[in-house]
């Protein structure tokens, strides 16, 4: 099993566009459908509660790891055996980054989510299908956003 989701798009919008809607904390926020307490701080927590529905119960919890300016922006989030629970320090962390580069029209705008393999095997395959299908959707989510608010 292959250990990380990778995902790319080109946005037509500027790099400093792009950055903006990732580590914006109330634009992340509206792409990413999530309330978050506050910005992004690295090595700080980040939380908040998920709007998206169906999963308004989920609480949001990163860790923000790297804020490169218009290059590099980077946490970690627990894989909780069940989302109701209420302490999710000693859950499986994964990796996420977003990294960007400037095209001729824009941005392209590389995900990657790795350190699957921290993850219990009996859930792995379902965090991992969970979450690739999820970032499909966002990289959607972030491409309409940044198109309809330049």
């Amino acid at each position: 099993m292959d250990h990380r989701i990778e995902k790319r798009i080109e946005l037509k919008a500027p790099v400093s566009r792009v950055w903006r809607a990732l580590t914006d904390y109330r634009e992340f926020g509206e792409w990413f459908r999530v309330k978050l307490d506050g910005p992004f701080v690295p090595g700080q927590v980040s939380r908040g509660q998920i709007t998206y529905p169906g999963y308004e119960h989920v609480r949001w919890e990163a860790i923000v790891q790297a804020m490169e300016p218009e290059r590099l922006f980077s946490f970690t989030w627990p894989h909780p055996k069940s989302f109701d629970q209420v302490d999710y320090s000693k859950e499986p962390r994964t990796l996420v980054e977003f990294r960007l580069e400037k095209t001729a029209t824009g941005t392209l705008l590389l995900l990657t989510e790795s350190g699957f393999e921290e993850i219990p095997s009996d859930r792995r395959v379902e965090a991992f299908r969970r979450n690739d299908g999820g970032w499909t959707e966002q990289m959607k989510n972030i491409e309409s956003y940044v198109a309809k608010k330049p």
